[in-house]
């Protein structure tokens, strides 16, 4: 049963706070019902809208190019889910400027884009978390421990990384105490057995994947059991679970980007989950339904977005070919033409290695790219140049922008959250 705990916050005798920041009070905690064990009963239309999530998911999954096994894109996309982190909150790091930074570190400069190279960490990190606990025999509380120690290693808060918080922590209010929080996770003595209990919950699959990512994302939020870094610990479990269900072996759908242009949906979403008393009470059942149905909603829309954006590239590439002229099947140029969506910032020995052909072979096709009007020369870090494809970076660019418009249309109503600006 889901309980709410009355704790006392006691008074900072801090003289550099101001009155109400010094201030004590009553508070409560929420503590949410374990979820095995649960019974979940999935309304008509909830069930219907599942169905249909996972059914356009997995038909991305299998048929998208631009967006499967391409390391760039994959880390585009992590790149814009983790911006929203607590950490790197507001650093609107576009596409471009990504690429660039990361082409240079292959070069091996050292000396690169500091705010970029921070965020191709925590790319990394999310990677790694989403590849290692997708592929384990069994999601476990270490397990989540690691991830979190990757996510948080290179931030000012590593001391905290791979840490179960041992302090009481809330959300929204003061920044000193939870006397106006909007919401007041477990006491710290119950997150271990809850945290415990969501592995279990994982590792079963007795709902539909897209039911279970969305119960999960929201009982890890609602437990909140760490400092820091529990958005994009929280995000990466979305990808793990439809990974290990394998609805999305290849892709990473976009799910938690539009679930950031939806905030006011989404927290209410989250809120309804934090019913209190009996699990099996018509407010439970109510509120996890109208999660799911949101959460479906979401995983619907981010796949509609990827589409457009797959169908543009394809457009994008068929231009390329007609201003490149006649282009042989199977020739250095060909082989680019299909290659850059996946890679579109690359230098002359990272195009052979990728589509292996030699250096010679790919300088010449690269050569006839350029006079088309296909790709560029840009310096990426201090001594090396490379070639970007701008269309493909602006396609994407403009995908982003439409995951942050609420209507997906940015032409009436425009992202209400930050979004790299389309290039003039």
């Amino acid at each position: 049963m889901s309980k709410v705990l009355r704790r006392r916050w006691h008074s900072s005798l801090d003289s550099g706070l101001s009155r109400k920041d010094r201030q004590g009070c009553e508070y409560e905690a929420y503590v949410p019902d374990l979820l095995v064990g649960g019974t979940f009963r999935l309304d008509g239309n909830v069930a219907a809208d599942v169905a249909d999530a996972e059914r356009a998911i997995a038909t991305l999954d299998a048929t998208a190019a631009a967006l499967a096994n391409t390391e760039a894109l994959a880390r585009l996309l992590l790149r814009a889910e983790s911006v929203a982190s607590s950490f790197i909150e507001g650093l609107v790091v576009g596409g471009r400027r990504l690429l660039r930074a990361e082409a240079a570190r292959v070069a091996g400069e050292t000396d690169i884009d500091v705010t970029a190279d921070e965020v191709l960490g925590n790319i990394d990190a999310m990677t790694w978390a989403v590849e290692s606990l997708s592929t384990a025999e069994a999601v476990t509380v270490d397990g989540l421990l690691h991830v979190h120690e990757r996510l948080l290693a290179r931030t000012r808060l590593r001391e905290h990384a791979g840490q179960i918080r041992s302090v009481q922590n809330w959300i929204g209010g003061s920044s000193f105490n939870p006397c106006s929080a909007a919401f007041v996770p477990p006491p710290p003595e119950h997150v271990e057995e809850l945290l415990a209990d969501l592995c279990a919950f994982v590792n079963d699959d007795s709902l539909p994947a897209v039911a279970q990512a969305a119960i999960a994302h929201a009982q890890f939020e609602t437990i909140h059991p760490f400092v820091d870094g529990n958005g994009r610990t929280g995000r990466a479990l979305i990808h793990v679970v439809l990974r290990r269900r394998g609805v999305a072996p290849r892709i990473l759908p976009p799910i938690s980007l539009v679930l950031a242009t939806w905030s006011r949906s989404y927290i209410d979403g989250l809120t309804a989950t934090r019913y209190r008393g009996r699990a099996g009470s018509s407010a439970a059942h109510d509120g996890i339904n109208s999660w799911i149905g949101r959460f479906a909603a979401a995983c619907r829309r981010a796949v509609d977005d990827a589409v457009a954006f797959e169908e543009r590239v394809a457009t994008i590439q068929q231009d390329w070919r007609a201003e490149a002229g006649t282009v042989r099947t199977g020739s250095a140029a060909d082989l680019l033409i299909g290659a850059l969506p996946g890679a579109p910032v690359v230098s002359v020995s990272s195009a052979a290695g990728l589509i292996g052909r030699s250096f010679q072979a790919t300088n010449g096709a690269m050569t006839r790219l350029e006079a088309a009007g296909v790709v560029r020369q840009v310096n990426v870090g201090r001594r090396n140049r490379a070639f970007e494809a701008p269309a493909i970076i602006d396609a994407f660019t403009a995908l982003e922008r439409q995951l942050a418009s609420p209507t997906g249309d940015t032409r009436s109503e425009p992202p209400d959250r930050p979004a790299p600006a389309r290039r003039r």
